[in-house]
């Protein structure tokens, strides 16, 4: 044990390791795999009274859930050192030093330049990149052997100013009902920021690209359908007011998302929520998922994405592009 920190274990039934809460520093075991915590006490949220070590156990314990949604693909890393309030950078590279255990994918840019990105394979590689300051987690659609075939399409809803959560509960209805008249299957959550993305899983073969083109065309033809409560306007200076954004371009290469599960930086530890259909029917909110309330839920209702996880049911998006 080092001076400052505990090495804390994890129980032998599979529990989530201990990460103590009395010190700043523990070296943790994970999966056999030895982890180094830092800043534990450190204020990540300070209004909530939340620390970077209640993050850190949040992930841990959630981690059965989220780790099958982001494994294999390559990880975007958004680091904000001093919490959730503080300035953030952008982190593509794996940094050097690290554990020899953390798997890498090497995604060569029209630059020409390769960049070796972190991947989320298990519980330790998941606290430690969340250990780099990282609140959300941003993952590559395409899977590391090869990424410009995403195995999923999606639909990011966000309301532009003078919309209401409301507005974006009526679009994530209007767009689920088109989706199902194509026969797609539709998987909804929250953002934990502002809006909503809807999901759905494609049998792998078409590019990034096609992908993009094929989610533009539903957006612009839903928006166009229904210009009162939609618009598919990318160009910010002309988007409609109190209007729902049906956004199609982050589908384009290179792009992410917050994943499933991830904690957002917004002024409390708000959760990317997997719901129901009839959650949003219902009226579900951004503030019902946290980090305090959010492990409870799924292991009461399952993982609401484990289809996406599935070979089965996926869309044949070959059949159109």
């Amino acid at each position: 044990m080092k001076r400052g920190g505990r090495t804390p274990r994890g129980s032998s039934r599979g529990n989530p390791p201990v990460i103590p809460t009395d010190c700043d520093t523990a070296q943790i075991e994970a999966g056999g795999r030895s982890v180094r915590l830092t800043n534990l006490r450190k204020p990540f949220w300070p209004e909530a009274g939340v620390t970077k070590g209640d993050l850190l156990r949040y992930y841990a314990t959630i981690a059965p859930f989220l780790v099958p949604h982001v494994r294999d693909r390559a990880m975007v890393m958004k680091r904000y050192p001093n919490g959730a309030g503080g300035d953030f950078f952008f982190m593509k590279r794996a940094p050097s030093p690290r554990p020899e255990w953390i798997a890498i994918c090497s995604i060569e840019h029209d630059s020409g330049n390769v960049i070796d990105f972190p991947v989320i394979q298990d519980l330790a590689s998941l606290l430690w990149v969340i250990n780099l300051g990282c609140i959300d987690l941003n993952q590559w659609y395409g899977r590391c052997d090869d990424v410009d075939r995403p195995d999923y399409l999606h639909f990011d809803l966000d309301p532009v100013p003078g919309a209401s959560f409301a507005a974006v509960r009526e679009a994530a209805l209007l767009l689920h009902e088109a989706l199902d008249a194509l026969d797609m299957p539709a998987y909804a959550k929250t953002t934990g920021s502002r809006g909503i993305h809807v999901y759905v899983p494609i049998v792998r073969g078409p590019t990034q690209d096609q992908v993009w083109g094929f989610t533009k065309q539903i957006a612009q033809t839903l928006a166009a359908e229904r210009p009162q409560v939609l618009t598919a306007e990318y160009r910010k200076a002309k988007r409609p007011t109190g209007r729902v954004l049906v956004d199609y371009n982050q589908n384009a290469w290179g792009r992410t998302l917050a994943s499933i599960y991830s904690v957002r930086p917004r002024e409390r530890p708000y959760v990317s929520m997997p719901v129901a259909w009839e959650e949003i029917r219902r009226g579900v909110e951004i503030e019902d998922f946290d980090i305090a309330n959010a492990p409870a839920r799924v292991r009461r209702r399952g993982d609401l994405w484990a289809p996406l996880l599935d070979e089965r049911g996926r869309f044949d998006l070959g059949r159109y592009v």
